[in-house]
């Protein structure tokens, strides 16, 4: 599979204060019976955007600002919970490219890697003002592995590691990297 090529996104953020936002919040087990990827950002935190009878609610993630976010800014240890692909296939399908927290469970962020999401764990101060100042326009740039806040509040580093980053930079899943190889591999089984 390819995956649109992540090098710089600028955006307004989006923000989700709670801590512990598990899988099941951002994608219920209601809707993990679909197997393609496609459509499920209208059920990315479902709880949260719709009522009971289906109606939709006045959260940040109906406007149509929230919309057109492309950073994530959710509280501390998001993507708790069950190893859920569903989970970052919809937040990608609804727009997001970014996640930034203080810290993202390691199972979200290998499946959200997997699928073309950036997962930026960031220094708890400069994710606290985050928090405190939605809608600030934040640039990520994974070529040089930095969050850029609005001016006079400066470049914050992340780590990725270098296999996450070159297929996020390159638009390739763990298959399209290795499907890249095959005239390396042809040559190396004629040897």
């Amino acid at each position: 599979m390819t995956i649109e090529p992540l090098k710089l996104v600028s955006s307004r953020t989006l923000v989700l204060t709670s801590s512990n936002i598990d899988t099941d919040q951002i994608m219920p087990a209601k809707f993990l019976s679909m197997t393609t990827q496609n459509g499920l950002g209208v059920h990315v935190f479902s709880n949260l955007r719709y009522t009971d009878d289906g109606t939709l609610t006045n959260h940040e993630l109906n406007s149509v600002s929230g919309k057109s976010c492309k950073i994530l800014v959710a509280g501390d240890n998001f993507g708790c919970g069950s190893s859920r692909e569903h989970a970052p296939w919809g937040l990608t399908d609804y727009g997001f490219r970014v996640i930034i927290s203080s810290s993202i469970a390691d199972i979200f962020k290998a499946n959200a890697l997997k699928n073309g999401l950036l997962p930026v764990t960031i220094n708890i101060d400069v994710h606290e003002w985050l928090l405190r100042n939605p809608g600030v326009y934040v640039t990520v740039n994974l070529e040089t592995c930095l969050v850029e806040l609005p001016s006079g509040m400066g470049s914050h580093s992340f780590e990725i590691d270098s296999f996450s980053r070159y297929c996020l930079l390159e638009g390739l899943d763990e298959m399209g990297y290795l499907l890249a190889q095959s005239d390396q591999i042809s040559e190396f089984e004629d040897r």
